[in-house]
């Protein structure tokens, strides 16, 4: 694994805002060649998944699509981004919509759940970037569906991760789709197999799944995001995931607030270093960021909405000449500047010439700041792209300790960008568990640079059909020294150890 000098560069900033990333897109050079095609069946999805398969320290990049063949691409990157598309992994197939990586057996080799127009495909990791398809072997009960979302947990004491995949709409009733939204799958392990799977209902057209300790309880629940366009009565959820019950909403009585919104992609991150996360929802016009109402243990589930305080609604272009509203799909915290603030980045795309929607609608990439908003730098960081986004990723992929970036774009061509600075200093977590759940999922990482401690939880599933699976990146900034423990899933904490800046540091149970 690569270890670097540790830098802190001035670059640009906004008005004496943020230091602005340069990115420099890379996809023709680095021989990245994709498209996600389709058209009725494919106006959702699109994802990525990003994970090191080759055990070289880089990751490699999975890519749905749709109507063309999905694809693995292996990583040859150094200081410029190179890829090469793999021959045969396993992993070439048609009508595929999104995928996320996970350890299902707990092997050490990182497996696939990938989402399918049609019936869903558990693919085992077998190494060196092969692939096989193991529903089958692990009793998965894949149903005939328009699979959208996806999201893995490990529930205390089990030896095979608790599943949930999320469906879209009956593909038969495209003439009138509305109130015709089919059900979400939750697939709980029995003697290292799926037992049949429990359906969520009701279900309203899920495009994004994600198993998160909102409370700091050690029982991490179940948020699911909806799209409004189809459903009949429905609304954004989240679900008791209890291993001793069945599962079950919190309803407005124990205080969750009903809303509705176009729902497309979820991501997490604790913005304000409470030690709860906070989550950006995205949607068609505003979008929401979410904060807890009252942090505590005794929390209830209240969400108040502080998009726009914060300035992250992105409900508009904020380039060109096209004023309609965005609509928003995949979505991620990273620090693509390393100044130890999260940013934000949003996919954006019509869903299909709508004509109330913007039809040139740039990315999204919104650099936080120290007073907890942010600021739009998309364009000034070389990134609005134009193209009728879907998934996408944040990522190190040349292994330097700056923040790439990959979209999907419907019926285009994939993109890729090389973050070319500035950076500050740097460290990834990687921690590592024995036996089941190896990859610490729904386990906090805790970074402390003198007085602050950041705070990032390992998850496998939001953001829009697509996810990664890979050490957690942490910005410093100035710090040059810096310690991390682990909480783990069962609530044990590690001691704090210190950290090598620059590279990749593995803390063990």
């Amino acid at each position: 694994m690569k270890r670097l000098a540790l830098l802190f560069l001035a670059g640009p900033a906004l008005a004496d805002g943020p230091a602005v990333p340069q990115f420099v897109e890379e996809t023709e050079a680095a021989g990245f060649a994709h498209s996600f095609t389709g058209d009725w069946e494919f106006v959702v999805g699109g994802g990525a998944a990003v994970f090191d398969c080759s055990g070289d320290g880089l990751p490699e990049v999975f890519m749905a699509g749709g109507t063309s063949s999905s694809a693995l691409f292996l990583n040859e990157s150094s200081e410029t981004l190179a890829f090469r598309k793999a021959g045969s992994s396993g992993l070439e197939m048609d009508m595929v919509s999104g995928a996320y990586p996970v350890d299902i057996d707990a092997d050490g080799v990182t497996d696939l759940a990938v989402l399918r127009v049609g019936e869903a495909r558990l693919m085992r990791g077998l190494g060196d970037c092969k692939f096989s398809d193991a529903s089958a072997d692990w009793g998965f009960d894949a149903h005939d569906l328009w699979h959208t979302a996806f999201a893995a947990t490990w529930e205390k004491g089990a030896d095979w991760p608790t599943l949930a995949f999320g469906s879209y709409i009956d593909r038969a009733q495209e003439e009138f789709p509305w109130g015709n939204c089919t059900e979400n799958l939750l697939y709980r392990g029995a003697a290292r197999k799926f037992a049949p799977p429990l359906s969520l209902n009701p279900s309203f057209c899920t495009l994004s799944l994600l198993f998160t300790d909102w409370n700091r309880s050690g029982t991490p629940a179940l948020r699911v995001s909806n799209d409004r366009e189809y459903y009949k009565g429905g609304q954004e959820q989240l679900w008791h995931i209890d291993p001793e019950a069945e599962p079950r909403l919190y309803t407005e009585t124990e205080g969750w607030k009903r809303l509705r919104i176009w729902g497309m992609g979820i991501a997490s991150r604790d913005l304000n270093d409470d030690g709860y996360p906070e989550y950006f929802l995205t949607s068609m016009a505003d979008n929401k960021l979410q904060f807890l109402a009252t942090p505590g243990p005794d929390a209830k589930p209240q969400y108040g909405d502080e998009a726009f305080k914060r300035g992250v609604t992105a409900h508009r272009p904020y380039t060109g000449d096209d004023l309609r509203p965005s609509t928003a799909w995949h979505t991620q915290f990273e620090d693509v500047n390393n100044d130890g603030f999260a940013d934000l980045f949003i996919v954006k795309g019509n869903v299909w010439a709508m004509p109330d929607f913007a039809g040139a609608d740039p990315n999204n990439l919104l650099l936080g700041q120290e007073d907890g908003t942010f600021v739009e730098a998309g364009d000034k960081a070389g990134v609005a792209s134009m193209l009728q986004g879907r998934g996408g990723a944040l990522a190190d992929l040349n292994g330097d300790g700056r923040i790439d970036m990959l979209v999907a774009n419907r019926n285009g061509p994939a993109q890729v960008w090389r973050n070319a600075g500035p950076v500050g200093n740097w460290v990834a977590i990687k921690p590592l568990m024995e036996n089941a759940n190896r990859d610490a999922v729904n386990a906090w990482v805790e970074v402390r640079t003198g007085d602050r401690v950041q705070q990032q939880e390992v998850l496998v599933g939001g953001g829009h059909a697509g996810g990664m699976l890979l050490p957690l990146h942490f910005g410093l900034g100035p710090a040059e020294a810096a310690e991390a423990r682990v909480i783990w899933p069962d609530g044990e904490a590690s001691d704090w150890v210190k950290l090598i800046l620059g590279q990749i540091n593995m803390v063990e149970r």
